[in-house]
């Protein structure tokens, strides 16, 4: 079928249309409201902020999208070659000083506009005030984990941080200094808060203060080395008094009974020692997360596999089925030492 005229640009149109909508409906299906990642749908003050300053700049650059393709799609339809053209070129115009003032101030107002929006966004974001009640927490990025350590409350964890819940009437919030202990990482979770990066021998810092308990995911959003994409990050929102009791618990040394002190032997007499804290152990290591609660986190190996007693085994035996290129080093246990290992591992809570 051969389309004529102006049926051939209303068949065009329509099927513009016909893409925008597929592809707005896909992309509805995809990003679900509530979904942990869903930058469209902020859960605190600071992801608000970029959320509108993300609409506004949608808006002017979908303005401009418009009078751009409106004056060019004219522009073809007014000016395309006709049967009756005599093949002469038709007037030309070499110089417009409406024009060209046009085409100058016109987008200056814009990058003016622009730029003192997101002035004033950041200005908002890194000025904000910090109240007596927030939460301070310093986040260590390592090659490939999260370390948390809550000074003010005594607590280290790793790859999940607990936040409490913020609201209007009792702002709570959550202000966190980030280090890197080894090369440049990031640290964003959509839903909280924009991607911060962490420089080695350059603290940065950012907040957060969520206003709906939950789970939220975020991503090491720095390339860092192989095990980039599984550096994970898990933000655990809960209500205060849940929060609190998280904290109290957190603050206990590991208990170990007799029916597991064959599996502490073994963590305390090999290399594991030299890099993981159990408190009330002799176990000091730093250059891996502290495991004095390890069954009290969802996952392991920086989110990479859900923490179960199989997952624990196959991470100790070979860390690389898990996670390649990860730092750790396979332990060479017996069957015996392995399951007596994470016995011992599994009363960590």
């Amino acid at each position: 079928m051969r389309l004529r005229g102006s049926n051939k640009w209303r068949f065009l149109g329509s099927q513009i249309l016909v893409f925008v909508w597929s592809a707005s409906a896909a992309f509805a299906d995809a990003a679900p409201p509530f979904s942990p990642t869903n930058i469209f749908a902020p859960a605190s003050t600071p992801a608000k902020a970029i959320f509108g300053l993300s609409l506004f700049v949608l808006a002017v650059t979908g303005v401009i999208f418009l009078v751009v393709f409106s004056l060019l799609l004219y522009s073809v339809v007014k000016f395309r070659k006709r049967k009756s053209d005599d093949g002469r070129e038709p007037p030309q115009v070499y110089g417009s000083n409406q024009v060209e003032l046009a085409w100058t101030i016109i987008p200056i107002l814009i990058v003016v506009a622009l730029f003192m929006a997101t002035a004033r966004v950041i200005a908002s974001v890194q000025k904000a005030a910090r109240p007596d009640n927030a939460i301070e927490v310093v986040a260590i990025g390592h090659q490939f984990w999260w370390e948390y350590r809550y000074p003010a409350l005594g607590v280290v964890t790793a790859n999940e941080l607990h936040v409490p819940v913020s609201n209007d009437d009792h702002p709570a919030p959550t202000f966190i200094k980030l280090l890197s202990a080894d090369t440049d990482h990031s640290f964003w979770v959509p839903r909280l808060a924009g991607k911060t990066d962490l420089i080695p021998n350059h603290p940065n810092s950012m907040w957060i203060d969520p206003h709906e308990p939950g789970i939220y995911l975020g991503q090491c959003a720095q390339y860092c080395g192989t095990q980039h994409a599984k550096m994970l990050l898990r933000v655990y929102v809960q209500q205060r008094a849940e929060f609190d009791g998280w904290i109290q618990q957190q603050r206990q040394p590991a208990t170990v009974s007799n029916a597991v002190s064959q599996g502490q032997r073994i963590f305390e007499t090999t290399a594991c020692i030299n890099c993981h804290t159990v408190a009330g152990t002799v176990a000091n290591g730093h250059f891996g997360p502290d495991l004095t609660h390890l069954m009290s986190r969802d996952t392991i190996a920086a989110g990479a596999a859900m923490n179960t007693p199989e997952n624990l085994q196959q991470w100790i035996t070979n860390p690389d089925a898990i996670k390649p290129g990860s730092l750790m080093p396979a332990m060479q246990l017996s069957d015996q030492d392995l399951n007596a290992l994470t016995a011992y591992l599994e009363t960590l809570r």
